[in-house]
């Protein structure tokens, strides 16, 4: 049997990688946050960028866990594929795609918290949840912002909005990485 690409990370070392993931990914929750400022017509492609780069950032965290190792790095998977999404597929339905990426990865992580224990679960489910409640925001707002992008493009509200969307759930993220990092420490020493 394949043994996963963070089995030959020596214990002590596994807490380090996992919490430069999270301050990784806490940092592109700043980019994100900054998409108000950039041409509309390049949102596309940083976004795609933003969660494909954040996603090879989870998957690998996520191979480097102890507990839920498997559906860690899924939620990392379904990140870097809906980064492909906004990259290949630059004119889709942006809040859909960014709904039904965060519902996916609030299923995934909600079954990965059930397989983890302590602090990691409460910041596993506490992800899935805060993804799960982003979703619902963004669908509630999709058919106010549809009619504000269908009168008049891309608005800056709409657009602030989506960006700090895409932040909140990148900075949850990045807790959960660190808190991961924390246990992961503690089961070391």
């Amino acid at each position: 049997m394949a043994e996963s690409p963070g089995s030959d990370v020596p214990a002590r070392s596994r807490h380090r990688l996992i919490a430069v993931c999270g301050v990784i990914i806490i940092l592109l929750s700043a980019g994100s946050a900054l998409l108000p400022i950039v041409d509309p017509a390049a949102g596309a492609a940083i976004v795609g960028s933003l969660l494909f780069v954040a996603g090879l950032v989870e998957a690998f965290a996520g191979t480097l866990h102890r507990q839920a190792k498997g559906l860690s790095t899924f939620a990392g998977v379904a990140t870097i594929f809906a980064g492909l999404l906004f990259i290949f597929n630059p004119l889709g339905h942006f809040a859909l795609l960014v709904a039904g990426w965060l519902i996916a990865r609030s299923v995934i992580l909600f079954f990965a918290g059930r397989h983890s224990t302590g602090s990691v679960r409460m910041w596993t489910l506490s992800s899935a949840a805060m993804d799960f409640f982003l979703a619902v925001v963004l669908l509630m707002g999709l058919s106010i912002s549809s009619l504000v992008v269908a009168l008049f493009g891309p608005t800056a509200p709409v657009l602030a909005g989506f960006a700090w969307i895409l932040a909140l759930s990148f900075v949850v993220t990045g807790a959960m990485l660190l808190e991961i990092a924390s246990c992961e420490r503690q089961s070391a020493d």
